[in-house]
């Protein structure tokens, strides 16, 4: 009697594990996206747990539940808003499981798991290649149909892991070795510069912008090699993993191209240059910022602060000492962001691009938006002026509740929103004295920014069923 009973138990063990085994299958397949924020969030609680502890910390103290949330969310989202000191809070241990959590954060949690499937199985199954292709171009996470030639094709996603873990662990290697001479020089003994230059390659490639130093890139604000490097390293961490993919195997002929590297790349320098331009005119005679150096620096701290808008995070000055056309100019910028599929966050550069070539379109009253040669589908100009609003109304919304809370200025209170919803983390200082109601706004401020306006749309409309028929056709008035 006992033996069947046994016998009976395990069958029946054996079957819901089955069963459990099988409706996690299917919901890592059927909604990539929403396995996508499970993971964010699962990861979020374990960060938050492992910065709780005194040991994370260089008083050996429990860092406030407020904090630690914060930093986890700021740590997984790469996005380098701070409420604590980062330099002189953080014990070594909690350096390093920053260290390893925007590392995790920049991969993307699905390219992740598919990576850490291939690494196990040496191949990629097609649920493996589903998911991972979900992290490459975000339209596949909804139900309608996506043309391969947009990203990367479903066949090529096992050669695209492999160049994410091998330019992701090259990039930074090389940055780490260009930086580690300029921090020698600016003081550092050789022992500090060999954890130093690492964390500072990883915090620029993945665009988080932490800063392990006392006073920031105060240390190195004349070290031109050190800001340019650290500008090459946000660059390509920014233009997105599709890119750096395509460049990589067709860098020498342009022409070929995918459509989307060369929106990409085109969108981003023509911001770089502009920002650039824009922030040297107004803040040109600024005894705040850099109004009183030499035009060489001037112009140097210029289109290093535009570049940092794309997601950086670093600063040379206090953006708080901006004038606010400056700061204004720098929101913009910040709500663009990168490159999709990157470790940049904002509605992306892409958004942009295609938004602009339908208006161009519209004013030259052509039927289809055309570019290089290509025809771009209404469902991704929908898409995209989808992610526009949401993104809008993420950081609307956002910049009400805090401004309302801390009845601190607008302007303030719009730079720090727009740079925690597109993953920037430059501050005015209005971060660091915020309550913790405050906090937590800004911290699911962040988590949207990071997942993504279009994931988390997909998200929400995953399980939406097929209209088989349409309405009559009225047009209402627009303009």
């Amino acid at each position: 009697m006992a033996t069947s009973r046994s016998a009976a138990f395990a069958g029946s063990l054996e079957r819901t594990s089955r069963a459990v085994g099988g409706y996690f299958r299917d919901f890592t397949t059927s909604s990539p996206a929403r396995f996508a924020i499970l993971v964010f969030v699962s990861l979020i609680l374990i960060f938050t747990a492992l910065l709780s502890l005194p040991i994370a910390t260089e008083g050996r103290s429990h860092t406030p539940l407020a904090d630690a949330l914060f930093t986890a969310v700021s740590t997984i989202c790469v996005t380098g808003l701070s409420t604590v000191d980062m330099a002189t809070h953080w014990s070594a241990f909690g350096h390093a499981v920053i260290f390893v959590g925007v590392n995790i954060g920049a991969l993307g949690a699905l390219t992740l798991a598919s990576l850490l499937g291939l690494v196990i199985s040496r191949r990629l199954g097609l649920r493996a290649k589903l998911m991972a292709a979900g992290d490459t171009n975000p339209l596949r996470s909804h139900g309608g149909p996506v043309n391969e030639s947009q990203t990367v094709r479903l066949g090529e996603v096992g050669q695209l892991l492999r160049v994410i873990a091998l330019s992701t662990l090259l990039i930074e290697a090389v940055v780490a070795v260009l930086l580690y001479v300029p921090i020698l020089s600016a003081g550092y003994s050789w022992l500090d510069a060999l954890w130093i230059a690492p964390y500072y390659a990883a915090m620029s490639f993945t665009n988080t912008g932490f800063t392990p130093t006392v006073g920031g890139l105060e240390s190195f604000h004349t070290n031109y090699f050190f800001l340019s490097v650290i500008m090459m390293s946000v660059f390509l961490g920014s233009i997105g993993f599709p890119v750096i993919y395509a460049l990589s195997r067709q860098l020498r002929a342009p022409k070929r191209w995918p459509l989307h590297t060369k929106l990409t790349l085109i969108t981003t320098v023509i911001l770089f240059v502009a920002g650039g331009v824009v922030f040297l005119i107004l803040e040109y005679g600024n005894p705040a910022t850099w109004g009183e150096s030499d035009a060489w620096d001037t112009t140097f701290q210029a289109f290093f602060l535009s570049a940092m808008t794309r997601s950086g995070g670093f600063s040379v000055i206090d953006p708080g000492h901006l004038y606010e056309s400056s700061m204004l100019a720098a929101s913009m910028l910040m709500f663009v962001g990168g490159g999709s599929a990157s470790t940049a966050g904002g509605i992306k550069v892409t958004t942009l691009a295609v938004l602009a070539l339908a208006v161009w379109s519209e004013a030259k009253g052509r039927r289809s938006v055309e570019v290089f040669g290509r025809r771009i589908p209404s469902d991704v100009q929908r898409v995209a002026v989808a992610v526009l609003a949401w993104g809008a109304t993420i950081v609307a919304l956002s910049t009400i509740i805090i401004a309302q809370i801390t009845k601190a200025p607008l302007s303030s209170v719009l730079f720090d929103v727009i740079s925690a919803f597109a993953t920037v983390g430059l501050s005015t200082g209005l971060t660091a004295t915020l309550p913790d109601p405050a906090i937590y706004v800004l911290a699911v401020t962040i988590f949207m920014g990071r997942v993504g306006t279009v994931t988390l749309a997909a998200a929400v409309a995953a399980t939406s069923r097929s209209q088989h028929y349409a309405l009559p056709v009225e047009r209402p008035i627009v303009g």
